[in-house]
């Protein structure tokens, strides 16, 4: 019996960067090859046309402070999927940095990527002060419009945060059942408080307040979505987003940054993921960034969500027993490295 494989997207979303921040050198990360079966490679290219038979297309936001968190991620994906070379990346830049292509293409010779421009402007009239600066960044908002960036032929993406790490095949992510009339999947939590997403100047409205009266809400993290864009499409979703956005510039109903209008939007009518592709909150929380362990049960996908940055604590020489996961996948060249010498 034929299997259907689903595409996905890799989309990068990356800011501008400063004059003043120094260009990152990054060494080439090993070549991976296609298991037999798969789909043809892609070719490689800086510049590369939405492949319609590619295997995946993966969506990740990016901001130029984490384009070393970005490296390690695409090189996880790569190291542990069957068919890498049918993988397409398109990253998502709010301007050009001159760069970008070449230290992509020198680190991932066999990959083929677009960088495409996001305007600013389209969200930083809606943005609203956060609990985190880092939060109120317009390219955090970026992924509510992944519809209207990406060309038509993406029509499923996966889309992930640049600081996370898989230990599995994206693949099989990308296969997860979406029914006729849901939009997305991603892992839920409802052991979560959901109430607090949102203030008690929300909860008391009486008519926001019936937001969720026919759903059955729950939380999920919009770092880890596979995400169907025709539905989406046709669904006007980014409206929607962009009139909770609006309402939270003349009341403020939360304090989240990107999350609580996907929340509004979406909690309760998306497919459920297993937790194993979403072990969340290894960042810690939000003000201290401490260390937190993995939750109970089989590990996919690891994901420093939260104020700690793997990264940030090794470089520190304050690692969480964890980072020492994320740290094989670090591409980055320091002066000293052995393999220069």
């Amino acid at each position: 019996m034929a299997h259907r494989i689903h595409t996905l997207v890799i989309v990068l979303i990356v800011s501008a960067v400063s004059p003043a921040v120094s260009r990152p050198r990054f060494r080439e990360a090993p070549q991976f090859y296609n298991s037999a079966g798969c789909p043809p490679p892609l070719p490689p290219s800086p510049t590369a046309e939405c492949h319609r038979d590619a295997l995946v297309h993966v969506a990740m936001t990016l901001d130029v402070t984490y384009l070393r968190g970005s490296m390690a991620a695409i090189h996880s994906v790569l190291q542990h999927s069957s068919c890498p070379q049918s993988i397409q990346f398109h990253f998502v830049a709010s301007s050009r940095i001159p760069y970008l292509n070449s230290t992509l293409g020198n680190a991932f010779p066999m990959l083929a990527f677009k960088i495409y421009d996001f305007d600013d402007r389209l969200v930083a009239g809606r943005i609203s002060t956060s609990i985190r600066a880092a939060l109120d960044r317009p390219l955090n908002y970026a992924r509510s419009y992944l519809a209207g960036i990406l060309p038509s032929c993406a029509g499923r993406v996966v889309y992930l945060d640049s600081d996370l790490i898989l230990v599995d095949d994206i693949a099989r992510l990308a296969g997860t059942p979406l029914p006729s009339d849901v939009v997305l999947a991603a892992p839920e939590y409802c052991n979560a408080n959901f109430t607090s997403y949102f203030t008690p100047a929300f909860w008391s409205n009486p008519t926001l307040s019936l937001t969720f009266s026919d759903r059955k809400p729950c939380y999920f993290n919009t770092g880890v979505m596979v995400i169907d864009l025709d539905r989406w499409r046709a669904g006007g979703y980014t409206d929607q987003i962009e009139e909770w956005m609006d309402l939270q510039k003349k009341m403020r109903i939360y304090e989240l940054g990107s999350l609580p209008p996907f929340l509004l939007v979406f909690a309760g009518r998306i497919a459920a993921v297993e937790h194993r592709w979403n072990q969340h909150g290894l960042g810690g929380d939000n003000f201290r960034g401490l260390c937190r362990d993995l939750h109970p049960g089989p590990v996919s996908l690891l994901h420093w969500s939260g104020k700690g940055k793997p990264w940030v604590r090794l470089d520190a020489g304050r690692p969480c027993p964890l980072d020492a996961l994320w740290a094989p996948y670090d591409l980055l060249q320091t002066p000293f490295n052995i393999e220069d010498s």
